[in-house]
């Protein structure tokens, strides 16, 4: 891929201005890329598997490709900001999107259809707001009516959709206002966030649902997770095709792609199949997923997740071969996100973040302690909201005591709340926005020990959100037969994968809001 920067010479008795990575455009034979996110995927996962597994897919595509095996996500490290990181080449700072369940202090209860009383309530853009029917099937549409509100320009008080949610715009708009077709293949509804503001960015967007609110949640065995996986991957054969996800007459996409979950729900299942509902899994029920040792030994769950992943990556490859498009398309895979712990020993899980800090001794007397189980607590409005995993990322309510006060009560209690970092006042704001100009901006984020996650489930063993390196260390390849193999260590982070995308189709980076405004460079050794 041969690269020129796009010179302009300005008056007579100006300099020669060259526009030099944001503004270079690729001379290539690049037409189409193909993005793929195996969610959990580590680069420790593609390096162990690529070793033992000389036939495999992935190993095809290293042979001819760049493996960034230091590549990070940008914290934290959630779906949707791992996600919106390679898509807008932005972290929460510019994407206003932290996780999947938020809280923004502009908003209104779903309820609330004339956006009346005081602002600020959660942001809910996950499985709940599917539209379902009698038997608790989602119909793989959203629900308008079980969406926050929002006042618009106009004061009018609407629904607050995914894409609407999003404060920057995506690849996908900026390739279709360039004449380029899109698809993108998601695990839930909700994923219409990635059409971008414009609600419009993605002419293909194939959604279906994987865990049903009352219903069947496929992420209870990995083998129906599998099952699911495969309607995506279906759907990507088909673009490759030159058909739509579901078969109709279409051109082949500029840029598609997909999100895997086996992966993911292999490192996380306690138990396969705990309640039975998987009638296809009779191998792997009543096994525990995730790994045997520290060193990343998948476990037999884990292994058939990893496997069966890469078959479908040699799917892909084998149709764009035989459409001749392979030497045209730049495959990209890797992950929104990894998944900690991955050492079993290290797995703790003492309960959810706030019940921890209500049993402390002053838990019932200190403000600062107050004023997390409130938020906590709170049913619905503008009360706050604390949001735990492998992370508890906590919105005050209403603000009403000091970001400082409660950040200098946890890192005294520390150690009973199993805390290795509190993120609040001016260290929180060195990496997000100031949370009291910024309605998205949780007023303190909280890292825990590594290994530690925020529930009592007994369902998982392995979570993500938050900013540790088993989270954030993520597989990254990027592959075309023009490349040469190498393996860069290099630190790069997955935010780079948007611009790089557009690099290589010949597009400007700087079309990409989040890319101007965080400087977010393209990944090196490219040509």
């Amino acid at each position: 891929m041969k690269i020129r920067g796009i010179c302009t010479a300005a008056f007579a008795a100006a300099a020669l201005v060259c526009l030099l990575s944001g503004s270079m455009v690729a001379q290539s034979n690049i037409k189409h890329v193909l993005l793929i996110s195996v969610d959990g995927l580590h680069a420790l996962d593609v390096s162990r598997y690529v070793s033992a597994n000389p036939n495999s897919a992935l190993t095809e595509l290293s042979s001819h490709g760049i493996t960034y095996s230091n590549a990070r996500t940008p914290s934290n490290s959630d779906s949707f900001p791992g996600l919106l990181a390679l898509v807008t080449g932005g972290s929460p700072a510019t994407t206003g999107l932290f996780y999947d369940v938020s809280y923004d202090r502009t908003i209104f209860d779903p309820t609330n259809t004339t956006c009346s009383g005081g602002a600020g309530n959660f942001m809910v853009f996950d499985e709940s707001i599917d539209v379902y029917n009698a038997q608790n099937v989602s119909q793989d549409v959203i629900d308008p009516m079980k969406l926050p509100r929002m006042r618009d320009k106009f004061g009018k008080c609407v629904p607050l959709y995914p894409h609407s949610a999003l404060r920057t715009n995506t690849i996908f708009e900026v390739v279709k206002a360039r004449g380029g077709r899109t698809a993108w293949a998601d695990k839930h509804p909700a994923y219409d966030l990635v059409n971008g503001p414009s609600g419009t960015g993605v002419d293909d967007l194939y959604t279906p649902e994987i865990t049903n609110v009352n219903g069947f949640d496929a992420t209870v065995s990995v083998v129906c997770t599998v099952e699911n996986d495969q309607k995506k991957v279906q759907a990507i054969l088909n673009e490759i095709n030159g058909l739509t996800h579901d078969g109709k007459p279409a051109t082949v996409p500029t840029v598609f792609g997909m999100n895997f979950q086996a992966v993911s729900v292999g490192q996380k299942l306690a138990k396969d199949n705990k309640d039975g509902s998987c009638i296809d899994d009779v191998q792997f029920t009543g096994q525990a997923g995730g790994y045997l040792d520290g060193s990343g030994t998948p476990s037999a769950v884990l292994a058939y997740g990893l496997q069966q992943t890469d078959a479908a990556l040699g799917q892909m490859i084998a149709a764009l071969k035989a459409q001749g498009l392979y030497d045209s398309t730049l495959v990209i895979v890797t992950a929104k996100h990894g998944q900690s712990p991955i050492n079993p020993v290290k797995v703790n899980k003492p309960g959810h973040f706030a019940d921890l800090v209500a049993a402390l001794p002053d838990g019932g007397t200190n403000p600062a302690a107050i004023a997390i189980t409130n938020a906590a607590n709170c049913a619905t409005g503008p009360c706050g909201l604390v949001q735990d995993d492998d992370v508890a990322l906590i919105w005050l309510q209403g603000q009403n005591i000091s970001s400082q006060q409660v950040t200098d009560y946890l890192n005294t209690n520390a150690n009973a709340l199993f805390i290795e970092e509190v993120l609040g006042g001016p260290e929180l704001t060195l990496k997000f926005n100031d949370p009291a100009a910024d309605s998205r901006t949780p007023d303190i984020i909280v890292q825990p020990v590594y290994g530690t996650i925020y529930t009592t489930s007994s369902k998982k063993n392995a979570e993500h959100g938050g900013f540790s390196y088993g989270d954030t260390n993520v597989g990254l390849i990027v592959s075309n037969p023009a490349l040469k193999s190498i393996v860069l260590k290099t630190p790069v982070t997955t935010a780079q994968v948007a611009p790089t995308i557009l690099h290589a189709l010949g597009i400007g980076t700087h079309s990409l809001k989040s890319v101007q405004t965080e400087k977010t460079d393209v990944l090196p050794a490219l040509p």
